[in-house]
């Protein structure tokens, strides 16, 4: 584990004839995982950190095959030590067990506050609150689309606990479970996101916020492809009093913490995509229909009461569509796997402790290629493997996404040291110039900093 990473030749790209046919897929997923391994559901979080990482084929194809990344990082011995506390978890629930109390009626009283957009308000009863009960996460999908359908002809306020969305990611089926989906009288859908930190004085921590908008932009985008099929040819209700309503919105949510929720992808996303696919621009309807802030509910001052704020997901949405639109397939990474790769890990009778030898499981995972980068050790549980790896390669990707692109041709800490030191590179790269220069700065300060071959100690040095 310690060693030099595997100089293994990178596979060659396969060709379209090379992939696989559904029915073959499936069978290949399921012998990635092994015999009698269930496959891990693919969440919003995760396809927020996928997005966030396209070119890393690795997790794209553990997490579409389903592979248990964690047990497969325990078994490599590099555990991931990330996640919530069981606290944290307990306090999450409380919250939103609290927001939820009523059947959702005072969550769509505090939507209907916030959008400000002259529709009907809700009763002072309860709301109408779909059974969305159903086996199986393909009976559950089913479900929730018919009661929206149901939902957006009453043409009434409606509040969905926990509805389930299906959403293609990379030629894999992902369902996903928002905390709440609002229908409006006016026939528009709104996503609600529920989250344990404080909203203080009608803002929240910049990168929670963030992390927030872009796991909803998931559902966001998932329940736009649900809309296209829902409003094909279909004339939307309210159109033009909602398109009013929207401008109302946008002046109310200014004040929200909306603004400093993206992060320099989200900043610079432009809404380009790849054209066609199940991820391209849905009709104009389902874009009308599936309003495009959600609603961020968040205790208030570090007390247990709910309040909540509009947050404008576009930026998020144009980025997470454009990012999984470029993820590589599925079965063309399958298709490229050595005969035999699997990353079963062959459980023990206790059904936890994995009985394969480490060197086959490593041989497994390193046949695909990764993208580590120092933001990965928040999101994925493969991330302390990969940095060892990627460490003991001596690759500057271990320095940040932001290092290695400013580094330009060099690609190891060896190269960069020789670099700056005079020892290789081209005078006239402007990544050598600027590594010289730094070096020649380094030196300059550390000179100016000793006195009689002695480094200044706060200054005490040659004070008598």
């Amino acid at each position: 584990m310690n060693g030099s990473p595997d100089r293994r030749p990178a596979a060659t790209p396969p060709t379209a004839a090379a992939t696989l046919a559904p029915t073959a897929l499936r069978q290949r997923l399921a012998e990635l995982r092994g015999p009698g391994s269930a496959p891990r559901p693919l969440d919003a979080r995760a396809l927020a950190a996928l997005a966030a990482n396209p070119g890393c084929g690795r997790r794209a194809l553990l997490d579409g095959a389903g592979v248990d990344k964690g047990a497969l990082a325990r078994a490599l011995g590099s555990p991931a030590s990330f996640g919530q506390s069981q606290f944290a978890l307990a306090r999450g629930n409380s919250f939103e067990a609290k927001v939820k109390a009523d059947g959702g009626a005072e969550l769509v009283r505090l939507l209907h506050e916030r959008l400000g957009d002259g529709s009907p308000a809700p009763g002072p009863g309860p709301v109408a609150a779909p059974d969305l009960t159903a086996a199986g996460p393909e009976g559950r999908t089913a479900r929730t689309e018919l009661a929206l359908r149901e939902a957006t002809a009453a043409g009434e306020w409606a509040f969905f606990d926990h509805p389930m969305l299906a959403l293609s990611v990379a030629g894999s089926p992902a369902y996903l479970e928002p905390d709440a989906i609002v229908v409006h009288p006016d026939g528009g859908w709104t996503v609600v996101e529920i989250k344990s930190f404080p909203m203080v004085d009608g803002s929240a921590d910049a990168a929670k916020v963030g992390a927030a908008a872009r796991q909803a932009a998931v559902y966001v985008l998932a329940l736009g492809e649900l809309a296209g099929r829902h409003t094909d040819g279909e004339e939307r209700p309210g159109g033009a009093a909602r398109a009013a309503g929207d401008g109302l919105a946008d002046r109310t949510a200014a004040r929200g913490p909306e603004g400093s929720g993206g992060d320099a992808a989200d900043r610079t996303a432009g809404g380009a995509q790849a054209p066609g696919g199940p991820l391209a621009d849905h009709a104009a309807g389902a874009a009308e229909r599936v309003r495009h802030r959600v609603l961020l509910v968040c205790p208030k001052d570090f007390s247990n009461t709910p309040t909540a704020e509009l947050v404008d997901v576009r930026k998020q949405l144009a980025t997470t569509r454009r990012q999984l639109s470029r993820l590589t397939r599925i079965e063309a990474l399958a298709a490229a796997l050595p005969e035999g790769t699997t990353f079963d890990l062959r459980l023990s009778e206790d059904g936890r402790t994995a009985t394969r030898p480490v060197e086959e499981l490593l041989a497994a995972v390193e046949s695909v290629d990764a993208a580590y980068a120092p933001d990965c050790l928040a999101v994925c549980e493969l991330a302390f493997h990969c940095r060892e790896r990627t460490r003991a390669a001596g690759a500057v990707e271990s320095l940040g996404r932001g290092v290695r692109g400013e580094l330009g041709d060099l690609t190891t800490v060896e190269a960069v040291l020789a670099a700056a030191r005079g020892e290789a590179g081209d005078a006239g790269d402007p990544a050598v110039e600027a590594l010289r220069r730094a070096a020649a700065l380094r030196s300059e300060a550390l000179a100016a900093a000793s006195y009689g071959g002695r480094p200044v100690d706060g200054g005490a040095a040659g004070c008598g």
